[in-house]
């Protein structure tokens, strides 16, 4: 389906997403509905958090939060070991990412269960059995690198290099499914896809994952992607936060941002804004959404002026790692087809 560079623009625009979709959430991240209006009116751009947020306190307006950092932890990681992904080695490079963000004096912090799962690790316990209780949407907020670097031919194999990513903090079916659904939709928007035409693929990976993991939390998640989906369809964004909901659980937030891509007819710029006013999780739901729509779009679909200002604020260099991606997935590609 498109060359090497229709897959450079989709990949960068993957990344650049998860980036531009986390900066036009972090003002409102953790803020009912209610409190963004009082606070901000409506998000329509980039902007400052308001004074004392409890989690988005010192950032300024376009800079990122966890979502986009750890998507970029994760990709540096696949990169540095392709052949293998390294879960100790994971493990010590979030729990690095935790002590930098304190050093910051910033709060945006690992999880309790993230947390736990992590010393667990580093303190002799098996890989294996760290992630069985995590269902929130850590994993999927960060899944966008392999989605990039695995090719979607073979969805079994495909949801296997998802759960790998997962099994240190997040091994459950919940988590699983929801990270699948995500990265196999950005797979084949790197390939050319639509996110229509992801659609089914995405929901059938959802379902291959839900077998995988711990059997703790949501075990129907395609069939949630499918009931936002059909919420989106009438448009109604209000109806999207009171029957899927919009909060850190995999099960909400993760349909919600497939909900938001269709509300937003896969205009990332219009899903990232939809997010940021939509409540509760709104850096990562936004930072899903955009990813999902820019992979399935390209770069050129995002702002040039907004794009410009969030790589400014981040001191984002996304190239190398989109084509470091992109050499995985053409070894795996490779491996595939022998």
């Amino acid at each position: 389906m498109g060359g090497q560079g229709h897959q450079i623009d989709r990949a960068l625009g993957a990344l650049m997403g998860v980036a531009l979709g986390d900066a036009l959430g972090m003002p409102s991240q953790t803020l009912s509905r209610a409190r963004i209006v009082e606070a901000y009116g409506r998000i329509t751009d980039l902007v400052e958090p308001i004074e004392g947020h409890p989690v988005s306190h010192g950032l300024r307006a376009g800079m990122v939060t966890d979502d986009t950092e750890q998507t970029l932890l994760l990709a540096d990681l696949m990169i540095r070991s392709p052949e293998r992904f390294d879960d100790r080695a994971w493990a010590e490079a979030l729990l690095g990412w935790e002590h930098d963000v304190r050093a910051r004096g910033l709060r945006d912090l690992l999880g309790p269960s993230s947390k736990r799962a992590l010393d667990a690790l580093l303190a002799g316990a098996p890989p294996s059995e760290t992630g069985r209780e995590g269902t929130t949407n850590g994993a999927a907020m960060r899944i966008a690198p392999v989605g990039i670097a695995t090719p979607p031919d073979d969805p079994v194999a495909f949801v296997d290099r998802v759960a790998e990513a997962c099994l240190v903090t997040h091994n459950t079916r919940e988590a699983i499914s929801a990270a699948a659904a995500v990265a196999m939709t950005i797979s084949l928007g790197i390939g050319g896809a639509s996110f229509v035409e992801a659609m089914g693929p995405a929901v059938e990976a959802a379902r291959i994952g839900a077998a995988l993991g711990a059997p703790v939390g949501e075990a129907d998640m395609g069939g949630l992607i499918l009931a936002a989906l059909h919420l989106a369809e009438r448009g109604s964004e209000e109806d999207l936060v009171a029957r899927i909901g919009t909060s850190v659980a995999s099960r909400e937030a993760v349909p919600a941002a497939f909900g938001v891509v269709a509300l937003a007819n896969c205009d990332p710029w219009q899903a990232g804004l939809i997010a940021a006013n939509i409540g509760d999780d709104t850096d990562t739901i936004g930072a899903i959404a955009c990813a999902m729509a820019a992979a399935c779009t390209g770069l050129a679909a995002l702002p040039k002026d907004k794009v410009d200002k969030v790589v400014a604020a981040n001191g984002l260099d996304l190239v190398p790692v989109a084509e470091g991606l992109l050499a995985i997935r053409a070894q795996r590609k490779s491996g595939l087809a022998s």
